[in-house]
């Protein structure tokens, strides 16, 4: 189900006003938020394989995007590592079956018979414009809410969303953790002798319900710690669908260390 419908001027302030509400208590009491605006921030997703020669650009191309004045304000991108390739002789250690399961879902969606890599999907859509545009298509502009989420540790998250118009019908937060900055010297397979960079790469995908009350959505969520041999940049994409949907609502992020990113990029 999609909400595609225009913002009435009493939605508008509603939803401004929530999201005031919220975002002011989470900063007065110390907490991390990340918060999108009214209009929908892009959901940007590669599925990629260190075992696939043809997956290299596509990651520089998403690398590039790092320091886009539009990251986490007009899309939120996302690597995932899909394991099918894993079985030609090199295995990417990012690489995780249910990356590979939500890209089939997917192709299921599009009825397409295979999936492939590289693979661009822009808003739940297949996407193959990516090597010929220095940039994300702009944002669609649709005005479909406000999502906003907290923590005062990094583990234990709160999530809200103001939906524009107001629907009573059951929501998901979806919520990946993502590491920057890593690297592989890849010794077999179609890139062996490479060294391989990657940025916004997937580590683990949480989802949860959400419980809808006045025209307010909310939901929390536990993150699982990064492997404790992982000290690279580390940040958060989240979005919202309705129930049993792949299509993101709205969606938001950031940087979990802001301050190893300056030092590192």
């Amino acid at each position: 189900m999609k909400l595609r419908h225009k913002l009435t001027g009493m939605g508008k302030v509603f939803a401004c006003l929530v999201l005031a509400a919220i975002a002011s208590a989470d900063a007065a009491a110390g907490r991390i938020v990340l918060e999108s605006g009214v209009k929908q921030v892009s959901l940007l997703e590669l599925y990629t394989s260190e075992g696939c020669r043809s997956c290299p650009p596509a990651d520089a191309w998403l690398a590039g995007l790092m320091d886009s004045p539009g990251l986490w304000n007009d899309f939120a991108p996302l690597a995932f590592h899909v394991d099918y390739w894993n079985s030609l002789g090199w295995k990417d250690r990012w690489s995780l079956p249910e990356f590979s399961s939500r890209q089939n879902t997917y192709a299921q969606f599009w009825h397409s018979p295979n999936v492939y890599t590289p693979c661009f999907v822009l808003n739940g859509k297949e996407w193959r414009g990516w090597s010929s545009r220095r940039k994300v298509p702009p944002p669609t502009g649709e005005q479909v809410g406000v999502l906003v989420a907290s923590s005062t540790d990094t583990n234990h998250w709160n999530v809200s969303f103001v939906p524009i118009p107001m629907a009573n019908i059951k929501y998901e937060a979806h919520v990946a953790l993502l590491a920057c900055g890593l690297c592989s010297d890849v010794k077999a397979g179609e890139n062996s002798g490479r060294h391989l960079q990657h940025e916004f790469v997937v580590l683990s995908l949480t989802q949860t319900g959400m419980t809808i009350s006045n025209g307010l959505a909310r939901g929390s969520f536990i993150l699982a710690p990064p492997p404790h041999d992982l000290e690279n940049i580390l940040a958060l994409t989240i979005w919202v669908t309705s129930a049993n949907q792949l299509e993101a609502i709205q969606a938001t992020g950031g940087w979990l260390n802001p301050v190893a990113k300056s030092v590192n990029h």
